[in-house]
């Protein structure tokens, strides 16, 4: 797959992500929040927790589950440390969270999936 197609299959995914997460109560903050040495693709606040979520598209669950190694997730956790005082509220549980994105079956939300 060239680059502008992964892009493209990328940007879709996320935009699902963002559909799920709004159809479970979610609101989106941010999308492909960016910060030197990392980017976060959704920041999304559900009352008083607020999620830095990784999303991961893939043919098969198997393969989402390894392109989401543990140097992307430290990638993904410095990037959250730089950006959650923009959104971060007093009280707030923060936390990391993935989201495969695989053909012909529903989203999966895993919940905290970083503890660095």
């Amino acid at each position: 797959m060239n680059r502008q197609a992964a892009e493209r299959r990328g940007r879709g995914a996320e935009t699902l992500a963002c559909w799920y997460l709004r159809l479970h109560g979610w609101r989106i903050l941010a999308r492909r929040a960016r910060v030197p040495g990392g980017e976060v693709d959704v920041i999304a606040r559900r009352g008083r927790t607020l999620a830095f979520v990784e999303v991961k598209a893939r043919a098969s669950h198997d393969a989402a589950a390894m392109a989401l190694d543990q140097w992307r997730l430290r990638r993904v956790a410095a990037a959250a440390e730089r950006l959650a005082p923009r959104y971060l509220r007093d009280g707030d549980d923060v936390r990391i969270d993935a989201l495969f994105i695989v053909p012909r079956r529903w989203p999966q939300h895993l919940v905290n999936v970083w503890q660095g």
